[in-house]
C-alpha cells in the first residue's frame, strides 16, 4: 500500500482561482512515483479526470482559520478582562497570627467579579520592620496578579507623613495614574490622576471617614464633584470581626466604559483607602 503525506499548501497557493494537477502532484511526498500515479488514479476517478482543479468556495478559506480578535486599544496587557465588568469585589485574607496575638503581617486580598470569582490576587510586599513600626503609615508595594500568576498591576505608595500618594503601573514598568490626597481637617478627599499627572476624577468620603455599623462609601466623582459616576464601599463584615480583625471587605462600582487604565487606579485608590482608614495601628 502507497502511504501518502500531508498536503502542506500555503493558504495563497489554495486561494487561487485554479491549483494545477501537476503542482499538487510534486509537493506531495517529495514528488515519488508510486504517489504521482495513486494520485493521479484518486484524481481521475473524483474529478472526472479534469485537468484543473476548482476553487475552494470562499467560506471554507476562512473556516481554515481563526480570525484573531482585534488588540483593544489604550488596554494594558493582562487588564481585557477589567473591560467587561462595572464592579469589583476586594476581600481581605484573615491572617490568624494577626487575630491571636496582634503581630501585623503582609496584607493579602483577593478581587473577585460580582459572582464571586476570583479574578485577580493582590501581595502586599514590605519588611517586618515597617509593618511593626509604622503600622498602617507605612510604605508598600502592592502586586496584582492574575489567575495564572502574572503581574498585571503594580501599586507604589512611598513613606510620607502627612498628604498621601500613590502610583499605579499596567503592566509594571508603565504608570498609568495616580491618587493624591486632598488634604481636609473632617473629610477624605482625593484626586485620581492619569499617567501624566492631569485630573481626571475625584473621590470623596463620609465625614470623618467612617459610620459605624453601616456600609461606609467613598463617592467617585467627577471634577466638578456634580456627578457621581460609582463608589469604593467599606463593606461592613460584623462585630467580631471587625473587632479582633483588620481584614476588611471592599466592593468598587464604576462605569462599564470607563477607561481600563482607571480602573486600575480605582483599585489601587482601593488599598490606600484601607491602610489609611481601616488598617488597626497594633
Amino acid at each position: 500500500m502507497v502511504r501518502l503525506k500531508t498536503l502542506d499548501l500555503s493558504l495563497p497557493k489554495v486561494a487561487e482561482a485554479y491549483v494545477d494537477l501537476d503542482v499538487v502532484i510534486n509537493i506531495a511526498d517529495g514528488g515519488q512515483n508510486a504517489t504521482k500515479v495513486a494520485l493521479r488514479t484518486l484524481y481521475k476517478t473524483v474529478f472526472g479526470g479534469a485537468k484543473r482543479l476548482p476553487s475552494p468556495p470562499a467560506s471554507a478559506i476562512v473556516n481554515m482559520y481563526t480570525v484573531p480578535n482585534p488588540p483593544m486599544p489604550a488596554c494594558p496587557p493582562g487588564l481585557e478582562y477589567l473591560t467587561q465588568v462595572d464592579q469589583l469585589l476586594i476581600k481581605q485574607k484573615v491572617e490568624l497570627i494577626e487575630a491571636l496575638i496582634g503581630f501585623e503581617s503582609n496584607n493579602k486580598y483577593e478581587v473577585r467579579n460580582a459572582m464571586g470569582q476570583n479574578v485577580f490576587y493582590a501581595v502586599e510586599e514590605n519588611d517586618c520592620l515597617s509593618r511593626q513600626c509604622c503600622g498602617p503609615m507605612r510604605s508598600f508595594t502592592i502586586r496584582v496578579l492574575d489567575n495564572f500568576g502574572h503581574e498585571v498591576i503594580t501599586i507604589s505608595r512611598p513613606l510620607k507623613c502627612c498628604v498621601q500618594e500613590l502610583e499605579v503601573e499596567a503592566p509594571p514598568g508603565n504608570t498609568v495614574g495616580y491618587i493624591l490626597q486632598q488634604w481636609h481637617p473632617f473629610m477624605p478627599k482625593f484626586i485620581i490622576q492619569n499617567e501624566n499627572r492631569e485630573p481626571v476624577l475625584k473621590l470623596k468620603g463620609p465625614f470623618c471617614g467612617w459610620k459605624c455599623l453601616t456600609d461606609i462609601d467613598f463617592k467617585i466623582l467627577t471634577m466638578d464633584e456634580v456627578n457621581e459616576i460609582g463608589k469604593i464601599s467599606k463593606q461592613w463584615t460584623g462585630l467580631l470581626r471587625e473587632a479582633f480583625t483588620d481584614a476588611d471587605n471592599f466592593g468598587i462600582q464604576f462605569p462599564m466604559d470607563l477607561d481600563v487604565r482607571m480602573k486600575a487606579v480605582m483599585i489601587g485608590a482601593c488599598f490606600l483607602i484601607d491602610f489609611m482608614y481601616f488598617e488597626s495601628n497594633n
